[in-house]
């Protein structure tokens, strides 16, 4: 009850984030029921597997999303007096999760109402069994089975956010962030992912979905695992060349803010070189993409820029008081948004470049 007066009560902008979490898991478990059927209806295709497996992806966006909506919850932020009324840490962190929880749940249920609407199982609105051919109106849905893939989005959304936010041991601060040892890892699991492509690209047909699934996969955690290495780098980069007040200012945001900012990045990097290398695998087809394909990958897309962007703003959120301190000391506004601009710019420098490179070399064996 107390998640539910907390959401109706938050800022519109939160609320938009919380929507967001909603819609995605709502567009998760449309797919999860779409494939069920198929399967259902189509008993000896060898295919339905694979369409289950590729649902993986945007639930898994969906969840990178609702984790990132949880942490920056100004609702579930630790304030003075709350402990004094029974609201520490763990409290906090169990309303964050109830909220994640509630906004999935809510997703999850319009899926089920969407889909027996669009079914014709549901009449007296707009688009009465609009699509019953495509979502095998013929077949009668086993709610059993519906509730249980529907629930998935909830439990994992809401575990993933409760163990994201549980309270930790203070870290000793350091002066000095060293360079982070997730470069080699990174590197290494992005060569296997690109591997496995080429591999698995030398298969009949049948078998290469679930492989190319794997081979991205180990990708797009390499790139997740590098994404904050790169970040440091670039913030390092502008510390050592020509330095100056604004190119000091920005390398050391970067620098502390490459864990929040370059795990985001470096996923929709993977994202983006997926896209790069599936328009290029498959783009010249004449229908290269059914509906329920464009519905999953503009899911993934969707759910891992909201994530970046939700990220910035929590960066953002961190360094209030230091931004403040800063016009204190008489900082011009336009300073700030220099440095602001010269960030995302050497991010773009790094990070597109690298997008494309991935891209090309996931291409390169689906291509021949």
């Amino acid at each position: 009850m107390l998640a539910l007066r907390l959401t109706r009560g938050s800022h519109p902008l939160v609320l938009l984030r919380r929507l967001t979490v909603a819609a995605a898991s709502a567009g998760v478990g449309f797919l999860l029921l779409c494939t069920l059927m198929y399967a259902l209806s189509h008993p000896d295709d060898r295919s339905s597997v694979g369409r289950l497996l590729w649902c993986a992806l945007p639930l898994a966006a969906t969840v990178y999303l609702a984790v990132a909506v949880a942490r920056t919850d100004p609702g579930t932020r630790p304030r003075s007096g709350l402990s004094a009324v029974g609201l520490g840490p763990v409290r906090l962190a169990v309303l964050a999760a109830a909220s994640t929880a509630l906004s999935c749940a809510l997703g999850s249920v319009l899926a089920l109402l969407f889909f027996l609407h669009l079914r014709g199982d549901l009449t007296g609105l707009p688009f009465d069994g609009a699509a019953a051919e495509l979502l095998s109106a013929g077949t009668p849905l086993p709610l059993p089975a519906a509730l249980t893939l529907l629930s998935l989005v909830p439990l994992i959304a809401t575990a993933s956010a409760a163990v994201a936010l549980r309270p930790r041991p203070a870290a000793p601060d350091a002066e000095e962030p060293g360079a982070p040892a997730g470069l080699p890892w990174g590197v290494a699991l992005v060569a296997v992912g690109l591997a496995v492509e080429t591999y698995v690209s030398g298969t009949e047909a049948d078998s290469r979905p679930p492989g190319v699934l794997v081979g991205w996969a180990l990708t797009a955690v390499g790139l997740w695992f590098a994404g904050p290495a790169l970040t440091y780098l670039c913030g390092r980069l502008l510390q050592s060349a020509g330095p100056n007040a604004m190119r000091l200012l920005s390398g050391r945001i970067l620098m502390a803010e490459s864990r929040r900012i370059g795990r985001p990045l470096g996923v929709v990097c993977a994202v983006a070189s997926g896209v790069v290398a599936a328009v290029a695998a498959y783009g010249s087809a004449p229908r290269p993409w059914g509906p329920m394909t464009a519905l999953g990958a503009s899911l993934v897309v969707v759910c891992t820029t909201a994530a970046l962007l939700t990220a910035a703003l929590e960066s953002r959120q961190s360094r209030t008081e230091a931004t403040a301190d800063l016009v204190r000391l008489g900082t011009p506004a336009t300073v700030l948004r220099q440095a602001a601009a010269l960030r995302a710019g050497v991010l773009f420098m790094v990070f597109v470049p690298l997008t494309l490179t991935v891209g090309a070399l996931a291409a390169a064996p689906l291509t021949r």
